[in-house]
């Protein structure tokens, strides 16, 4: 007997609105901050989200595996990324001391000078485009709902909890990322 294909739920007209401004700002905004980064830093987007991760954790250290899962990148991806931005001089590569099987990048006193350098003019693109503008409640709902996409793509991406509001209050400072 013929199985009898389900009907796909289709998206009615708000959904097909919201999913069609998703996908332009998934393929538009990471165009222009790659753009503003290139053309002040010589660094893609990718590149600095490594780097900014390494200068934010203590010994500007991590495994490689633990930095492709805070950056959200696939391991093979992260791989060629390090491999040129150590070429570059910006971090390094070595086995862990605690367990040889795996690789920890660290990020060097020329990475940490870029990341700092690139920072400030990352940050204002990120305001420019994403932030100003904004009420702080649509930032949380920005906050909450990339959060629930992440959680529906990985199941084991770390999330914001529910109902922190401490990384939420106007004039916080101190991340660069």
């Amino acid at each position: 007997m013929e199985s009898v294909a389900e009907e796909p739920r289709w998206l009615n007209e708000c959904e097909l609105e919201a999913w069609r401004a998703l996908a332009k700002l998934m393929f538009n905004l990471p165009t222009a901050l790659d753009a503003q980064l290139l053309c002040d830093n010589k660094l893609t987007l990718f590149e600095y989200f490594v780097l900014s991760q390494l200068s934010m954790t203590p010994g500007r250290t991590l495994r490689l595996s633990e930095l492709a899962r805070e950056i959200g990148s696939s391991l093979s991806r992260l791989s060629n990324v390090v491999k040129r931005l150590e070429q570059r001089g910006l971090l390094y590569r070595a086995p862990d001391p605690e367990n040889s099987r795996y690789t920890r990048a660290t990020l060097t006193d020329a990475g940490w000078d870029l990341v700092v350098a690139a920072a400030p003019g990352h940050v204002a693109a990120v305001r420019r485009y994403v932030i100003d503008g904004l009420t702080e409640d649509q930032i949380k709902v920005i906050r909450e709902v990339a959060s629930h996409v992440m959680r529906r793509l990985d199941p084991c991406v770390a999330e914001v909890r529910p109902g922190a509001t401490d990384s939420c209050q106007p004039d916080h400072a101190g991340s660069v990322g």
